[in-house]
């Protein structure tokens, strides 16, 4: 589940391996490239978090910042 932080969305995902986890990291970033809306991200082993605001609105969370969390949520039930 998404939570808000500090005017962001957060979210920290966990996978088997860095493999998974890399993967996972492409698949995001097709998607914020398509959406031209790109996550502040860390990735550690198998972990990856992600946090979601849009700069050009003075780094608070918008409309832009729920759809790609939902994009990216979509990408955990393909």
């Amino acid at each position: 589940m998404w939570t808000e932080e500090n005017n962001s969305l957060y979210k920290k995902f966990e996978f088997k391996n860095f493999p998974e986890a890399f993967a996972f990291m492409t698949r995001v970033a097709i998607e914020a490239e398509k959406a031209d809306h790109h996550p502040l991200w860390t990735n550690v082993y198998n972990k990856v978090e992600i946090w979601l605001s849009t700069h050009d609105a003075g780094n608070t969370i918008t409309a832009k910042d729920r759809k790609l969390a939902e994009n990216i949520d979509k990408l955990l039930s393909n």
